[in-house]
């Protein structure tokens, strides 16, 4: 398996199937933390919900769609990032992420999403990468503007949660954008 570090003792690495257990102990310390800003369908419960969804994006991976990839600290699983989209015919993807709190604040999801921005743009060759959110998720738009990305608009009431819809952010960035600023 490759990794590739993240600095503070963190890696980034493919989050397969295998590792299901691992991915059910670590939903269980951030499932209530990353629901209000994650697809339903990604926060499971048990190893057997972990498995599942860990083999929709195998699948997924398999036919250029999308990827997962977990970040470690000290060999233990504390979040990820995604191409929860990946459209390589059409030039775009979008990126997405999560973190359980003990690994918050140190900036591993600014630079584990990096990471795909640089092989999205620098060796696929896609166009633009987008970033969605909800509307209050203040840290999730932080890593967008970190990432160098624009706020292109915010689409009203399309985020249920709880019996209630939520406004969702659309930032993106540009491939030529991108490749500018991490080559400055």
């Amino acid at each position: 398996m490759f990794s590739l570090p993240l600095g503070d003792d963190a890696r980034l690495g493919p989050l397969e199937v295998w590792h299901a257990e691992e991915f059910a102990a670590h939903l269980d310390r951030a499932r209530e933390h990353i629901r209000p800003w994650v697809g339903a369908g990604f926060v499971t419960t048990g190893v057997d919900g972990a498995r599942a969804t860990l083999q929709r994006y195998a699948e997924r991976q398999a036919a250029d769609g999308g990827r997962l990839y977990g970040i470690w600290r000290e060999g233990v699983l504390v979040g990820g990032v995604m191409f929860t989209d990946f459209q390589a015919a059409a030039g775009s993807c979008e990126v997405g992420c999560w973190l359980e709190p003990s690994a918050e604040g140190d900036g591993l999801i600014t630079r584990a999403c990096g990471v795909l921005l640089d092989w999205a743009f620098a060796t696929r060759g896609l166009r633009r990468a987008e970033w969605h959110c909800r509307a209050d998720n203040d840290r999730s738009s932080a890593v967008a503007k970190r990432l160098g990305m624009t706020l292109e608009g915010t689409l009203r009431e399309v985020w249920p949660y709880e019996g209630v819809r939520h406004d969702k952010q659309v930032w993106a960035v540009l491939a030529r954008e991108w490749l500018r600023q991490t080559a400055a």
